[in-house]
């Protein structure tokens, strides 16, 4: 994690935004777990890892410079039902990213749920919370370190993408 991002984390651990949170979800990638481990430190809670929770499927291409890899999430989002370049498809990612939010979210237990997780996934998932086509339109700013609300039972979007530095 950058040095930006665990200001970020440090702060909104320091703030009482988190109160309520009864459990913490993360992918089993590094960057969501180095994000979620001092939360959960912060908050006593254990963090409950979802294999499934991963980023989109991007090994066909592994890494590619910034600029032609923005080019290539823009087609992963114009194109959900495609593979682009050999990427997992945008409705398959979102599908599975929303099985696991789904299989957290229906269990009946107490407080409030956060996930931890990554860009690409997180937009695909907010499409679904929000009812909205798959569309990089929907997408958090650049820099990371954003959030959106969902009220748990209902499932409706409290608030769009907001920075991790308004929570506080």
């Amino acid at each position: 994690m950058s040095a930006v991002g665990r200001s970020r984390v440090s702060a909104l651990v320091a703030s009482d935004w988190l109160r309520g949170t009864s459990q913490i979800i993360a992918s089993a990638e590094k960057k969501a777990l180095e994000t979620a481990q001092p939360i959960a430190r912060a908050l006593g809670l254990p963090v409950e890892v979802r294999e499934a929770m991963h980023e989109n499927d991007r090994s066909a291409t592994g890494f590619l410079p910034p600029e032609e890899f923005e080019a290539t999430a823009n087609e992963f989002f114009a194109h959900p039902d495609m593979s682009i370049r050999g990427w997992e498809r945008a409705r398959e990612a979102q599908r599975r990213v929303v099985r696991e939010a789904e299989a957290v979210l229906s269990r009946s237990d107490e407080g409030h749920v956060l996930f931890v997780g990554h860009g690409a996934v997180g937009t695909l998932l907010y499409c679904h919370y929000a009812n909205l086509e798959i569309s990089r339109v929907h997408d958090q700013l650049p820099g990371g370190g954003q959030y959106f609300t969902i009220e748990k039972s209902s499932r409706e979007v409290l608030h769009g993408w907001r920075s991790m530095e308004d929570a506080r």
